[in-house]
């Protein structure tokens, strides 16, 4: 690790990180379900994805993808306008099967569950945003390629181990018969969640 990252700095990242994946968003309620619809491996699958489209958003930041958003607006904007649509398409998915059994639902491989975890942090560049913010603030300019893939690395790992154990705890069994005891309830808290965070994208600027 050269003179320009510290531990510090990655422990300060890793602070900022854990925050912002704990918090209830898209891919926190996109886990949430996948866990317990499909049991801890879909779970685990699906978190997987959203963690390496994270951190090749915070490899892209690191690397001035947003200084090509300002160069060409309208690119940013193709992006934003896919990632909403799908987003809402999420959201419609949810509502409707909200009072279907869990049981009922068709497996997913652990490659399908990947790929739609991987698709939705890649609709949404403005996770870009706040990769760029917080790593302006923490880290110093001007860093290696190495520093740069170790952050990459870092953020990656950091995301799997919270998605996993989250999965795990979702398919604990006390938890897992609570959320069906719930489930149309809270299918369509998660479907207006996500309708609601579509739409804010859709018409922002």
């Amino acid at each position: 690790m050269s003179e320009g990252l510290t531990l510090a700095q990655l422990a300060a990242f890793n602070v900022a990180l854990f925050f912002a994946v704990a918090a209830p968003g898209p891919a926190f309620l996109l886990c949430t379900q996948a866990a317990l619809r499909g049991g801890r491996a879909e779970g685990a699958a699906v978190g997987a994805g959203l963690a390496v489209m994270a951190g090749l958003w915070t490899l892209a930041a690191l690397a001035g993808l947003e200084a090509l958003f300002d160069l060409f607006p309208a690119l940013y904007f193709g992006m934003k306008l896919g990632g909403a649509l799908l987003v809402l398409f999420f959201a419609v998915q949810i509502w409707r099967t909200a009072r279907d059994p869990v049981a009922a639902a068709p497996p997913v491989s652990g490659g399908r569950a990947f790929l739609r975890g991987f698709a939705l942090n890649l609709a949404n560049p403005k996770s870009i945003i706040f990769s760029a913010g917080v790593l302006l603030v923490i880290f110093p300019p001007n860093l290696s390629v190495p520093e740069m893939a170790l952050i990459t690395a870092n953020h990656i790992l950091l995301e799997v181990v919270v998605y996993s154990a989250l999965a795990a705890i979702l398919t604990r069994p006390a938890i897992r018969a609570r959320y069906l005891a719930f489930k149309p309830t809270l299918s369509r808290i998660m479907a207006v969640v996500l309708g609601g965070l579509g739409l804010r994208l859709l018409v922002s600027s």
